[in-house]
């Protein structure tokens, strides 16, 4: 788990095309969050639970509502569904709802969607704060085991 120091820190020392955005409350809609950046470019990052443990999945807001029974067939999972709260806390020291794009700790699976733009914006570990990152950094600083087309 990083404080947000520590990810400005790391993001910094392994060359990433990053800002971190303050913001005066919690970004908890999409209404709250077109306040700050297009919306299209967000990216929240969800914590599966399946049979290979936690997962994080970081996934356009574009596509919407996520159809977990076609997920967990299309990436081979038997089971898959969200996490449940307090799991995600103990297993990232994270709340739901406030996981960051990098730090938590857990494979992931990544939308290649958001590959199609420069910049997403999504979680940082503080809910005053949003990371804006290259897609390609998040690639590139995490374990990603799977991609979602």
């Amino acid at each position: 788990m990083f404080t947000l120091d520590e990810l400005q820190n790391y993001l910094s020392s392994n060359n990433s095309d990053f800002e971190i955005l303050e913001h005066d409350a919690p970004i908890i809609t999409t209404q709250d969050a077109a306040k700050y950046f297009d919306i299209e470019e967000s990216a929240p990052t969800l914590i599966l639970d399946t049979e290979q443990g936690l997962i994080a999945c970081i996934v356009s807001s574009g596509r919407g509502r996520l159809d977990f029974k076609a997920m967990k067939i299309d990436l081979g999972f038997s089971k898959m569904k969200l996490a449940e709260k307090a799991d995600v806390l103990k297993a990232t020291g994270y709340h739901a709802g406030a996981i960051p794009f990098i730090g938590h700790n857990l494979p992931c699976i990544f939308d290649n969607r958001l590959l199609a733009f420069d910049y997403i914006y999504g979680g940082s570990g503080n809910e005053l704060h949003t990371l804006k990152i290259a897609p390609k950094d998040i690639i590139r600083l995490s374990n990603v085991i799977k991609f979602i087309d």
